[in-house]
């Protein structure tokens, strides 16, 4: 990101919109994984409660978007691919999981050029994190 502008903040926690709107994010990102048929395998993967996932991402995303690092805090470096190795992730999974964040920034009104670029990291990620 480039320096602060009026247009733009400094970084993607800005742009979101701090602290709580990241935390609507991803609570709105779990809540649309037991509401939507359409990610039901993604839900699946994720055990029987969400409460630890809705944290560990949350904490996660904070410092990933250039606010508080709280996980690294509280677990140290996220390395995100062998943490999520015990889980089988495929192409669907990744697909799911994609399509649910973005649907998740939709509904919470990230700006829409913010959405489409973080969008396109995710995809990235959840890519690298399939292990099928």
């Amino acid at each position: 990101m480039n320096p602060e502008t009026p247009d733009q903040p400094a970084t993607p926690y800005a742009w979101v919109g701090g602290d709580a709107r990241v935390r609507e994010l991803v609570d709105r990102f779990y809540d649309l994984m037991d509401l939507e048929p359409g990610y039901r395998e993604l839900r699946a993967a994720h055990g029987t409660t969400l409460d630890d996932a809705r944290d560990k991402l949350y904490w996660f995303l904070s410092g990933w978007l250039g606010g508080p690092n709280h996980y690294i805090e509280r677990f140290g470096h996220p390395r995100l691919r062998m943490r999520h190795m015990p889980f089988s992730i495929g192409v669907q999974e990744r697909d799911q999981w994609v399509a649910c964040m973005h649907q998740a920034m939709t509904e919470v009104g990230v700006d829409p050029v913010l959405t489409e670029r973080l969008t396109e990291s995710f995809f990235g990620t959840a890519d690298w994190m399939r292990n099928r």
